[in-house]
């Protein structure tokens, strides 16, 4: 990363940051008059603009109608009937992809006109184009526990963020709470949450600022969709709670451009709290500033990664950023910077209201609180789950869930850098991190795409290479090399008489693993590792000198 870029890249009194001027121009003009008038405002470099602005796929095509192409609609085997139902009203040329528009638990999913929808039914589908209707999405939400902490609506906004006027008189408590929780961010690595705020807390700096990463583009995942929609308020309590507690007055929600009901949910609600003086310049009438906003994706798995993120919401080329220095130190603008998930910020209500340790007390030791699970419509009853962390996954799935709706051989939970697990594991399996990582696996997001007995693993290993390499930010060789070898690897042995080199393929994986900059390159092996590993006499076929592992 270029630090004379990302200091540019931030002018004073603009109304719009240089990622947003990009953005937006992009949309309405010409790639040269987009890249001239950016370039006479911020005095950046036209090839430095251009690189941006060729990253992202929304900026890059001027399709109205993309097919959601996302593992839990792949195996659905539902989106070549749609797209056959929308070749009546499109060309070929016309109809591009899009991954993932969160709409797993009902998959036929599309968006038209920037708006994202989910169904079959030719009638509709005919009503969508031609009178552009609005999307309604909704989500079946269940629970195991008696009193629930993330899907239990809230009263009213004033009355929840009133409790944080006590938290003002040292904000120190609010961290020394979070500690006591025990609360790990949600977003997949599980790292303690209270580190990475009293990091940026110690930093020094004279600006500091709050990011929720919202850019959750696992398939099979939309626990993010459904607390932006349902409960924006939550979330948004605490954004503004780790604000006060680090001393950061901005903030971004950045969301991924498939989820624009969230946009807009999560704008409006941010318009209320400026409504009635929780953001502002002088919120909780304490004489601090505090500014949230929300800034878009548009269309880039990799800008879920954090530093890539951070690049994004600059205006910089998304790759992604060696670390150290970690973003708590040195992140957006090369400020401090706390940067966490969606889920993790909507848990923080029920922590400072009830107190840290009776939230560590929910449950187990290492894995504290409740999480969401995202169902895909593989199962009878798909939908958001609220469970107790230490849950038996057999119990949920085969239990609350009502089991598959057709057999199914494995699953997959983490999306697409996550485990796969073969059915008979679900037994051994407990919903909390350490469960899932000593048996070879990865909680991630807790999204759980079903893979039912017809899916073919060399085919299913392909699609997961191919994914990587269309979303790598192309920094790091292993990644950016690796991912496009491997589905070249599958797609010859295929369609072709070819048998892949056993000895070859592992070792181009060992490298993606070890060698990779960040979790995509590194993370995107393990998928094929448990394959390779729990269904290798279904891989054998496609290989030479193949062992099992």
């Amino acid at each position: 990363m270029s630090n004379n870029l990302s200091n540019q890249s931030k002018k004073n009194g603009k109304n719009l940051s240089l990622s947003e001027e990009i953005k937006e121009l992009s949309k309405n003009r010409s790639a040269e008059e987009a890249a001239a008038h950016i370039n006479n405002i911020y005095n950046v470099g036209l090839a430095s603009i251009r690189g941006t602005k060729t990253f992202y796929d929304f900026l890059n095509t001027r399709n109205r109608v993309a097919i959601c192409d996302g593992s839990a609609c792949l195996v659905s085997n539902k989106q070549n009937k749609l797209k056959q139902e929308l070749l009546k009203y499109f060309g070929e040329d016309e109809i591009t992809e899009v991954t993932c528009l969160g709409l797993c638990h009902k998959n036929s999913a599309f968006m038209y006109n920037g708006k994202a929808y989910s169904t079959d039914n030719p009638e509709e589908i005919k009503d969508i184009i031609r009178y552009n209707i609005d999307s309604k999405i909704t989500f079946p939400v269940y629970t195991t526990l008696k009193k629930p902490i993330l899907t239990k609506p809230w009263r009213g906004i004033s009355k929840q963020f009133d409790i944080l006027l006590d938290y003002l008189k040292n904000t120190d408590t609010i961290i020394d709470e979070l500690e006591r929780s025990k609360l790990r961010g949600r977003g997949g690595a599980g790292f303690p949450f209270h580190k990475k705020v009293r990091s940026c807390k110690e930093a020094k700096s004279d600006k500091k600022y709050i990011i929720c990463n919202a850019d959750e583009g696992d398939s099979g995942a939309y626990s993010d969709m459904y607390l932006m929609n349902e409960h924006p308020s939550k979330v948004l309590f605490g954004m503004v709670a780790t604000a006060l507690a680090v001393g950061a007055d901005e903030g971004i929600v950045y969301i991924r451009g498939e989820y624009p009901s969230s946009i807009t949910s999560m704008r409006k609600e941010i318009g209320k709290l400026y409504a009635r003086g929780y953001l502002g310049e002088n919120v909780f009438n304490s004489k601090r500033r505090l500014h949230f906003k929300v800034v878009t994706g548009e269309g880039a798995y990799i800008c879920g990664e954090e530093t890539s993120l951070l690049n994004s919401a600059e205006g910089i080329r998304p790759e992604v950023r060696v670390r150290p220095p970690f973003p708590g130190v040195k992140g957006l603008f090369n400020h401090p910077t706390v940067v966490s998930n969606v889920e993790t910020f909507a848990n923080l209500f029920h922590i400072l209201y009830k107190g840290g340790g009776k939230f560590s007390k929910i449950g187990t030791e290492k894995s504290t609180g409740t999480k969401l699970l995202s169902l895909d419509a593989g199962f009878n009853k798909p939908g958001i789950y609220e469970v107790e962390m230490g849950t038996p996954l057999r119990d949920l799935i085969k239990g609350e869930a009502k089991g598959f709706d057709r057999k199914a051989k494995a699953i997959q939970v983490g999306g697409p850098l996550g485990g796969v697990i073969p059915i008979e594991y679900l037994i051994k399996l407990t919903i909390d991190f350490e469960s899932f990582e000593e048996n070879g696996f990865l909680l991630g997001h807790a999204g759980v795409i079903s893979l039912p007995v017809s899916t073919i693993f060399a085919e299913y290993v392909k699609h997961l290479f191919e994914f990587a390499a269309k979303e790598s930010c192309g920094k790091c060789s292993p990644c950016r090399l690796g991912t496009i070898r491997g589905y070249e690897l599958f797609d010859k042995a295929l369609n072709e008489d070819y048998l892949i080199d056993f000895d070859l393929f592992t070792d181009l994986l060992e490298t993606m693993k070890n060698t990779s900059l960040c979790a995509l390159g590194s993370g995107i092996t393990l998928p094929i590792y448990n394959i390779m590993r729990h269904f290798g006499i279904e891989l054998k076929p496609y290989f030479k000198g193949y062992r099992q592992m």
